[in-house]
């Protein structure tokens, strides 16, 4: 049986075109590792900025509850930072408080990697808030400040 297709045009009839199909694929897994490699720099990137944040916000927790009067306190200034935080990045979190006229944290996180073998360390940020009201400080004791006297 003969077969029943139509002669192509001159100007579409290519000598060796045929040998080009496929080229698209192949350039595609050239660039391939370089697109993965983008990628998880991007991510590894966003676990950074996430890690930074975390600590920023536990800080900021652990010195607002080291602010308050001991008797105001539900937990320790620790506890607070840590429980402000992420689970998986608060296990490994160290918090730490000093006392005074201002409360200084400091919460340092330990960046997660995606690349095995690379370790990107840690991030450390600090908050400071006012100290505890001191009684010795404001005007005299049953009288608030700012009211008209009687």
């Amino acid at each position: 049986m003969a077969s029943m297709r139509t002669p192509l045009p001159a100007r579409l009839r290519v000598p060796g075109r045929h040998r080009d199909r496929g080229q698209v694929s192949i350039e595609f897994l050239g660039f391939l590792p370089v697109l993965l490699a983008v990628a998880l720099a991007v991510v590894q990137l966003g676990l950074g900025a996430y890690a930074v944040q975390q600590a920023g916000t536990g800080a900021r927790a652990a010195a607002r509850t080291a602010s308050l009067d001991e008797a105001d306190r539900e937990t320790g200034p620790q506890a607070a930072g840590r429980a402000a935080m992420s689970g998986w990045i608060a296990k490994g979190a160290t918090i730490s408080v000093g006392g005074g006229s201002a409360v200084h944290a400091t919460a340092t996180v330990h960046i997660p990697s995606i690349i095995p073998g690379v370790d990107f360390g840690s991030a450390s940020r600090s908050a400071t808030m006012p100290g505890p009201a001191d009684d010795t400080r404001g005007a005299a004791a049953g009288t608030d400040e700012g009211a008209t006297p009687r």
